[in-house]
This record gives structure tokens, sequence and C-alpha cells, in this order.
């Protein structure tokens, strides 16, 4: 166990938005019947994984610079090397 009390693999828990690069940030629709936008976070401007984040959209392959608003919300992947528990699994690296 690490001093942070975390598991290796594992991160601790965080509050407020976040990201890592491979993330995906997926945005609501600004009016009702807008499926909305979603993209790959390919780049961080800070080191804490705080927005702004530079986004590659899935829509039009564009990379631009975002500020999320309370409509967006970040899926996480799995970091590099590991993979996502199922029920009864245990994290594992490859």
């Amino acid at each position: 166990m690490t001093a942070t009390g975390a598991r290796q693999g594992q991160e601790k828990p965080r509050a407020g938005l976040w990201a890592r690069v491979g993330d995906r940030l997926i945005v609501g629709g600004a009016t009702v019947g807008d499926e909305g936008r979603d993209g790959e976070i390919v780049g961080l401007h800070h080191l804490d994984g705080t927005p702004p984040f530079d986004v590659r959209w899935s829509d039009t392959g564009r990379v631009t610079e975002v500020f999320p608003g309370p409509d967006a919300r970040v899926q996480h992947v799995p970091p590099h090397g590991t993979r996502e528990a199922g029920p009864g699994k245990a994290a594992t690296r490859s």
C-alpha cells in the first residue's frame, strides 16, 4: 500500500472535473433533441488534469481547446496497461 492508501494502478477519487489524455469528453446538446458531441482528450494544460482540455471531436476530427460547462462529463478509460474490472474480477496489469 502506498502512502496515500491507494492500491497500485488505482487512483484516489477526485472532486470536480478532471481527465487524462485518452479519456472521452461528452457534452450535452444545447437544445432539446440535440444529441451533443463527444471527443477524445488529446492534450492537457494542467498537470492535475483539470480543464481546459484539447479535444479531438468525433464528428469533425478537429482539435479544439475546450473549457467544459456544467453539461459536460468525462468518461475515464483505464490507464495504459490495465483493464477494467468486471463483476467479481480484480483489475490486472498486462
